[in-house]
């Protein structure tokens, strides 16, 4: 999926993101149980939802990245990293 040195660029973006869909659908990305609601099978309504949808969209991409990042021994910031916040 990504170079080595992509990552943290690419990292940056999807957390952007993230952040931005998250805001435009009033989901608190520091309280777990509102992104395990986004991460829950999609419900009937959520076609209808198209930033919800995209927001669990970007969720399971991060997830992704970050395994592969783990899986080449890199570490992932976390989504909510004050080190990241102030590279951006």
């Amino acid at each position: 999926m990504s170079g080595f040195e992509h990552y943290e660029r690419e990292l940056t973006s999807l957390d952007d993101e993230i952040r931005r869909y998250a805001l435009i659908c009033g989901v608190d990305l520091a309280t777990p149980h509102e992104v395990a609601a986004c991460l829950a099978e999609p419900h009937a309504d959520w076609p209808e939802d198209k930033a919800r949808e995209s927001l669990r969209g970007l969720l399971l991409l991060r997830f992704k990245l970050e395994a592969e990042m783990l899986a080449e021994g890199t570490s992932p910031w976390p989504l909510l990293s004050a080190a990241h916040e102030r590279s951006v």
